[in-house]
């Protein structure tokens, strides 16, 4: 009951079926956090901005935390392949416990020193409260965030990926209602703006792992254990390190190179932020199901690696890019085309307006190149070949992006259109080498 069949893993189309409930969790999961900037956009500008620039730093948190969990992902797929279930098991004990230890020393420093991480930022004065308030304490939440994505990746793994759909959905669900009565207030409660986001955040993350455990006991024969980390299991740890140290160190990268970026959107003040926020959250639209496809050819990926089927992995992995690509593409071109109907969702501001549809045709360029990078990425990794990844991406992320935001949005006062402008760049260069790379077939090696 536990397995799906080999049969299934094989066939041509699998990535799509798997890709679906990846798209609806993952959206659903971007939602948490884009969905409170948006129910704000309702209370107060000043609160988008706030809480704009406080996701920079912890979406980079999570998403790193994220990519060392599916490293266990990778290597549970992997087990599988080769029939080794109790090596799943060990995996997942391990990957938990790191995850804890992680979580709960990042929970503590977003706490204890939230004030250095604004100051970092250059948080105008004017949303310094706001933002203040809402870094301390959902990060004082990360260690449970960080749990539940141990928790997820356990499930891919195993390829559960409805579960995962169905607390993803539950935990935006909770979200929203929690938004929709603690941001301006119903009946006896009061109205309490950023607060209430906060509070209702949280509690929809606690109540996500606690329906994540649920599925894990139930739906899989993974059994956690201590006894797994007795005698310590250095092998085991130092598999999930060598698979989520440089995938975690670009996802690391990269976002810290947005985090910078922002600090240059920042110098143009809070119209421009509030543009770069919601044109953060529109742009979504072109590059989520790119990424469920990604994430699903990551898992047959690993599977096919523990089964020795290197053919299938590169057929696998070339048709995704191509789909990614048109789909990618595509979306990006209709968002452009209904540019002014989609910002009007957040703002009817006209200066938002006009920024937001050059944005938005540069973002065209963007997608297209990111729809290769992401796939080529987790395939890269889930074959074996770490190095690449973090290599291509620390260089092009900085000498690309950052220094060229930095060049045409700055010194040449571009603005934000000249930002994101060197981001394009930075992400369709990186998606040629990233290809070179494959064709290369250094991920033909063993993996474990």
């Amino acid at each position: 009951m536990f397995e799906i069949s080999q049969t299934a893993y094989q066939k041509k189309w699998s990535v799509f079926a798997m890709s679906v409930p990846i798209f609806v969790e993952i959206g659903l999961q971007m939602l948490v956090p884009n969905m409170d900037q948006f129910m704000l956009s309702h209370y107060s500008q000043q609160s988008v901005a706030a809480v704009g620039n406080d996701n920079m730093i912890v979406n980079m948190i999570i998403l790193t935390l994220s990519v060392l969990s599916q490293a266990a992902t990778i290597l549970i797929a992997h087990y599988r392949g080769s029939g080794d279930i109790r090596g799943a098991s060990r995996v997942c004990s391990v990957s938990l416990a790191l995850n804890l230890v992680l979580g709960a020393l990042i929970s503590i420093i977003l706490f204890a020193c939230h004030d250095f991480f604004l100051r970092l930022l250059g948080i105008p004065a004017e949303i310094w409260e706001d933002a203040a308030l809402y870094l301390r304490w959902i990060g004082l939440f990360i260690v449970v965030q960080s749990a539940y994505m141990a928790f997820i990746s356990f499930l891919r793994g195993f390829g559960l990926l409805k579960e995962t759909m169905i607390c993803s959905s539950l935990m935006n669900v909770l979200n929203i209602c929690g938004n929709m009565i603690l941001i301006h207030g119903l009946g006896p409660v009061p109205s309490l703006g950023v607060a209430g986001v906060c509070l209702s955040t949280n509690t929809a993350k606690v109540l996500g792992l606690l329906l994540v455990i649920h599925f894990l006991h139930k739906k899989t024969p993974l059994r956690l254990s201590l006894a797994h980390l007795r005698p310590f299991p250095k092998k085991t740890l130092g598999r999930l390190l060598y698979l989520g140290i440089p995938s975690a160190g670009e996802t690391f990268s990269y976002n810290l190179s947005q985090t910078t970026l922002m600090t240059f959107v920042n110098l143009f003040g809070v119209a421009v932020i509030t543009t770069k926020v919601y044109a953060y959250i529109i742009a979504m639209i072109s590059y989520l199901y790119s990424q469920a496809l990604a994430m699903a050819t990551q898992i047959l990926v690993s599977y096919f690696k523990g089964a020795g089927d290197n053919g299938q992995v590169d057929r696998q992995v070339k048709f995704t890019i191509f789909v990614s690509m048109i789909l990618s593409g595509t979306l990006a071109v209709l968002v452009f085309l209904h540019s002014d109907r989609i910002f009007s969702i957040f703002t009817e501001d006209p200066q938002v307006h006009a920024l937001g549809r050059t944005i938005l045709f540069i973002d065209i360029f963007l997608e297209i190149g990111r729809a290769v990078n992401m796939c080529m990425v987790m395939a890269l990794n889930a074959a074996g070949d770490v190095k690449a990844p973090i290599t291509v991406g620390v260089l092009f992320m900085w000498c690309v992006s950052v220094l060229g935001g930095w060049f045409f949005g700055v010194h040449l006062l571009w603005g934000l259109a000249g930002i994101w402008l060197a981001m394009a760049l930075d992400e369709c260069s990186r998606g040629l080498v990233f290809f070179w790379r494959w064709h290369q077939g250094v991920w033909r090696r063993e993996l474990i």
